[in-house]
């Protein structure tokens, strides 16, 4: 007969609330009941077993959640609820969601949310070198010069930035693509070479686009663009 049962220290991690690891230590601190019966490392859990943690039941994970959000000025991509624009409010999702790296206040543009810790893990690792596209304003006119060394790399924040696409659009604008996300990274190029950054907007993050979304706007990722950004991930 199969055994479809699984261990419990998985299984208390597939809830989302830990990992295997810290698992096995609340099993070790008795603090966990499987079937009425004080647990142990090494039990296992099949259909219709009941769990407790601290005598109360174990949720399911819940569903995770992929989101786009065109971000406006003047929100804040953090979690913390202290902070009055911060990006959670804004939202007001009616599950608990994280962004995906950040956009500074005063820029606009494309940020991901989600509740998977897994795939932050992956979009943000740098030596995955994922694209990101933005579009800049400045406040003087776009010389060659400033093309070409924006594109090699500046010294900014202790290191030197690494090379990327610059692609002018005009006197004051250009489109630039990046694949490290070093803090408030164009806002520093820019200013190292005399220029101040009047508007700045992500387009792109990977597959995902902003597109035609309005302002505010926020919506769930499609099948489509999810299925290709687990394919880039995969490598």
């Amino acid at each position: 007969m199969e055994d479809n049962s699984i261990s419990l220290n998985k299984y208390i991690s597939s809830t989302g609330i830990c990992s295997r690891r810290e698992a096995d230590r609340m099993i070790d601190a008795g603090r966990v009941k499987l079937n009425g019966v004080v647990a142990k490392k090494g039990n296992r859990v099949s259909e219709g077993d009941l769990v407790l943690l601290d005598n109360k039941p174990l949720k399911p994970k819940p569903k995770s959640v992929y989101l786009a959000l065109h971000k406006p000025a003047g929100i804040t991509s953090t979690t913390d609820l202290r902070d009055p624009d911060n990006i959670i409010d804004y939202i007001s999702y009616p599950e608990r969601v994280f962004p995906i790296g950040r956009l500074d206040k005063a820029s606009t543009g494309l940020i991901l949310l989600t509740n998977d810790g897994d795939i932050v893990n992956q979009i943000l690792r740098e030596e995955n070198e994922h694209e990101k596209e933005y579009i800049v304003t400045v406040d003087q006119p776009i010389s060659e010069r400033f093309v070409e060394r924006m594109q090699n790399g500046l010294p900014i924040l202790g290191t030197r930035t690494k090379k990327c696409k610059v692609i002018p659009m005009g006197k004051f604008r250009f489109r630039i693509i990046l694949t490290q996300g070093l803090n408030r990274q164009i806002r520093r190029m820019c200013e190292f070479l005399g220029y101040e950054v009047r508007t700045l907007k992500r387009i792109r993050i990977m597959n995902i686009h902003l597109g035609k979304m309005p302002v505010g706007s926020c919506r769930e990722l499609s099948e489509s663009e999810f299925t290709a950004l687990q394919r880039i991930l995969r490598g």
